[in-house]
């Protein structure tokens, strides 16, 4: 019975949820991100603040969207637990700063004893950053509890043995030979009528969409799940960082990544597209291989041509097949990377996409990279 209700709710559940529960709406995303970032960059929003950084010297590590739960079916992290737990362990050791990007704890459909009692391997390897004073958490629309409840301070002094202060952004500035770049991070919900005072999203994952969705047993974070919302929502972001001088922004909550303002499928055209100008038969196979898996999965590509590169997504922790994605901003690039299980289990790191820091900032300034008016990107 379970199987073929499966077959036969999960889409329509999805598509109503999303339907119901999300409106990203470009005035209030305009508006929102802006009235952050002037905040921090002025020093009068006291939920961001500015970390000036070395290039070729720090390295930070963005993640984000891990909806740790309850080890139920409904717990989409706890296939990619392993996988999250692997990568902390290796930036941790690489001397990486962390960045906790928001919705780290599934916080709409379970309570937070519970999060807190299934996930504590997960804390204690977070708290090995803030030892180090590396670690920065941000919080998103799933985990607003440490934002906005008196007793958060409180719990979390009690997970991570010290202080955290909640931040809803911050700014990385650098100076690239003679240009500045600041990369602005948050977790990207503002402005999504899902997140930004909807009780009746909130409503309906925990009454409704949470209970189905452990009955049935499904993850719906895949990349093809949702694709033109999380597209629509992404764009608005692309859209609002092009508008901004020497600045490149970061979310997550989409579930998508992005990377200089391309999902991954555009991506490999676009490498593609070089590997058969140089002839290059090997790579070319490759690339044609890993894009016959992403249009298995209901990925499209789409015009993506006339972009400026500002727009990244950290993508998620909670991916149907366990894989975990992030930012890595290291030796003076910026790269898509994903941690996936190899043969027996073992958990591997891979670069996805990777560009430096002073080819972005040329890229952002120069003429040609400026969006012509009928090319849509994202």
């Amino acid at each position: 019975m379970r199987r073929f209700l499966q077959r036969l709710l999960t889409k329509p559940v999805i598509r109503l949820s999303n339907k119901l529960s999300s409106r990203p709406k470009k005035q209030l995303v305009f508006k929102a991100l802006t009235r952050l970032y002037k905040g921090i960059i002025t020093a009068t929003d006291k939920k961001g603040k500015i970390i000036p950084f070395d290039p070729q010297k720090d390295k930070f590590i963005i993640l984000s969207d891990q909806h740790k739960g309850a080890r139920d079916f409904a717990d989409d992290f706890a296939l990619a637990e392993k996988n999250y737990l692997a990568a902390l362990e290796y930036y941790y050791k690489q001397g990486f700063y962390y960045i906790n990007l928001g919705d780290s704890e599934e916080l709409w459909e379970n309570l937070l004893l519970t999060v807190l009692k299934h996930n504590k391997e997960t804390f204690e390897a977070e708290k090995k950053f803030l030892t180090k004073n590396a670690f920065t958490k941000i919080f998103g629309n799933h985990d607003l509890y440490w934002d906005n409840d008196p007793l958060a301070p409180v719990t979390l002094k009690n997970v991570y043995g010290e202080d955290v202060k909640i931040n809803e952004g911050l700014v990385l500035r650098t100076q690239l030979k003679d240009r500045p770049l600041d990369i602005f991070m948050t977790h990207g919900h503002q402005g999504d009528l899902q997140s930004d005072g909807n009780w009746f999203s909130k409503w309906f994952v925990s009454n409704i969409w949470g209970p189905v969705q452990a009955y049935l047993r499904i993850n719906p974070n895949t990349p093809a799940n949702n694709d033109d919302l999380k597209t629509t929502h992404n764009v608005l972001m692309y859209e609002w960082s092009g508008k901004q001088d020497d600045t490149l922004l970061i979310t997550g909550h989409t579930h998508q990544p992005v990377f200089a303002s391309l999902t991954h499928i555009e991506s490999l055209y676009l490498q593609r597209d070089k590997a058969k100008a140089a002839n290059d038969e090997t790579k070319l196979k490759s690339l044609d291989e890993q894009i016959s898996r992403r249009h298995l999965k209901g990925d499209t590509a789409i015009n993506f041509k006339g972009y400026k590169p500002t727009y990244f997504n950290s993508g998620c922790c909670c991916f149907d097949d366990g894989d975990i994605t992030g930012i890595e901003i290291a030796d003076g690039c910026i790269r898509l990377i994903k941690w996936e299980y190899a043969k027996g289990k073992q958990s591997k790191r891979k670069v996805l996409d990777e560009r430096t820091l002073e080819q972005i900032s040329a890229e952002i300034n120069s003429e040609i990279s400026r969006p012509a008016k009928t090319q849509k990107p994202l």
